[in-house]
């Protein structure tokens, strides 16, 4: 007779997936935001969580990922990590809490880890943050790096086209991406960019490499969560793979609930006390 086991999960660190590349095992990556869907994603056994600055977009409806605060991505952080018993748990600095100053980016993010409990935090950039990032795996919080399309420089690019299409910014990327390395970080996410750039790099670095939009040639994929289950319906790019549509699901549900209690179907007698 078979017993079932309820030894929990094993913990999934920076080490972790850093063997995971080694052996040639692709990390899965999703967003997170909430405790509820946290939760669900880690029983789902999602090696790593972003809590990310797209919670600007998707929680709060902002155009863009720059409102969003230090405060608040800690409020998701915190949340987020009360659900999780097993994955990696990365959180995003917002803008305005590191760009050009070192000493910011420390203090930010001994913030997120000291008040939310995270297990390492992701910023956007490449030469021009290494020193943030130095300074950050100085006091002993892990850094995922972040090049490519940088949704913080929306206003700098002024499109969310793909990025490193030509020579100079794709020898710009392959040297930033080494720096990053060279830097400290643990893992580098690589956003929208040609494929076989992405790949070039995952084969030249030493640590993992987190592809969105960005081809099969990296050691793992991140989506944002909301887009994947088809909760947001008004983002379809290509490398979008749509695995739910909650939407319509989510919309039908409400409508019959709203039915029943017009037609005066809900509750039932079994429904009440």
């Amino acid at each position: 007779m078979s017993v079932t086991s309820t030894k929990p999960a094993k913990r999934i660190t920076v080490h972790t997936i850093q063997e995971m590349k080694q052996r040639g095992e692709k990390i899965s990556m999703l967003t997170a935001y909430d405790y509820s869907l946290a939760k669900i994603i880690d029983d789902a056994h999602i090696d790593v969580l972003l809590v990310g600055d797209s919670a600007s977009n998707v929680m709060a409806g902002h155009e863009t990922t720059l409102p969003i605060t230090l405060d608040q991505m800690i409020y998701h952080a915190s949340s987020v990590i009360r659900a999780v018993k097993r994955a990696l748990v990365v959180v995003d600095l917002p803008f305005g809490s590191y760009q050009g100053n070192s000493k910011e980016a420390l203090y930010s993010s001994i913030r997120i880890m000291k008040e939310s409990g995270a297990h390492a935090i992701k910023l956007e950039g490449g030469e021009e943050v290494a020193e943030s990032v130095k300074r950050i795996i100085s006091a002993g919080v892990p850094v995922m790096g972040h090049l490519g399309l940088t949704p913080q420089s929306i206003y700098k690019f002024g499109t969310y086209a793909v990025r490193a299409v030509e020579k100079e910014e794709a020898d710009k990327l392959l040297k930033d991406a080494q720096i990053l390395q060279d830097a400290g970080c643990f893992a580098l996410v690589l956003e929208k960019i040609p494929a076989e750039l992405a790949r070039q790099v995952a084969a030249m670095l030493k640590i993992p490499v987190i592809g969105i939009g960005a081809g099969g040639d990296v050691d793992g994929q991140v989506l944002v969560l909301h887009d994947m289950l088809g909760i947001n319906k008004d983002f379809s790019p290509r490398f979008m793979r749509r695995y739910m549509n909650l939407y319509e699901e989510i919309k039908q549900g409400v409508e019959k609930y709203i039915q029943d209690v017009k037609a005066k179907d809900f509750p039932n007698e079994n429904e009440q006390y």
